[in-house]
């Protein structure tokens, strides 16, 4: 598939970059909704937005630049276009993240909530810009014979992409019905939101042939592991202080 989607005189634009900003879209159009529930002001999110997606974008490619630096002290002209691939997803989440609560504490806005409503917006939008990376031909998996096998790089292999794609869907579900049914406090289901894509996340890192390495370590996993014993960590601790005196809930 030509990862050119179409060109408009000098300017060719790219289906990562069309699929990326579609999950953005859809994303929003889901938060929009979740606020507007929430009896929330939605206008913030499009002020949020402002902020976080061009950090995100910062955070992924430093992220992915900073564990791949003896490629682009190399080749330094290539650190800039995005286009070409290599962005982290945990990068976007740190330096996005960071950009939200930043504004929602100038703004005097309640972050642990507005984090819960976000929480299955992030996984909608990993799920459609994952198949950036089929159409660059990236972040697929080992040779494999299973029969879903897609034919990538010359050979039948695990379509690594697709399997993260449908494991966020589920996790969008899985968020809403936690949200609505299981949260105690706030920040509960931004907290399931790291532990349920990590789990997932461990599992397909296995399988990637193109993982960013700390060693013998796959970064994501390494990464993962740990932000599955931290939130799980949190949970029990919040909820445990919690039990005798539960606070008002925001579900929807």
């Amino acid at each position: 598939m030509d990862p050119i989607a179409f060109e408009i005189g000098p300017f060719a634009v790219r289906w990562y970059a069309l699929l990326i900003n579609l999950g953005i879209i859809c994303a929003l159009i889901l938060a929009y909704f979740r606020v507007k529930h929430a009896n929330e002001n939605p206008d913030h999110i499009f002020d949020i937005l402002v902020y976080a997606i061009p950090a995100g974008i910062i955070g992924a490619r430093l992220y992915y630049v900073a564990f791949n630096v003896s490629y682009y002290s190399q080749y330094p002209s290539e650190i800039y276009k995005i286009w070409h691939g290599g962005l982290a997803i945990h990068g976007a989440l740190i330096f996005g993240i960071l950009a939200a609560y930043l504004y929602t504490r100038k703004k005097d806005i309640n972050f642990p909530l507005w984090a819960d409503l976000a929480a299955p917006c992030l996984p909608l939008a990993q799920a459609i810009g994952r198949w950036g990376n089929f159409v660059n031909q990236e972040a697929y998996g080992y040779v494999t014979n299973v029969p879903w096998a897609m034919y990538i790089d010359g050979a039948y292999r695990h379509p690594t992409f697709l399997y993260e794609s449908f494991w966020n869907l589920g996790l969008v579900l899985f968020l809403i019905w936690y949200h609505r049914h299981k949260k105690k406090f706030d920040s509960e289901v931004m907290a399931m939101y790291f532990i349920g894509y990590s789990l997932g996340r461990f599992w397909i890192e296995g399988l990637r042939t193109d993982s960013l390495m700390l060693g013998p370590l796959r970064i994501a996993q390494v990464v993962s592991l740990l932000t599955i014993i931290g939130g799980t960590a949190y949970i029990w601790y919040r909820r445990k202080a919690l039990s005798q005196n539960p606070p008002p809930l925001n579900n929807l």
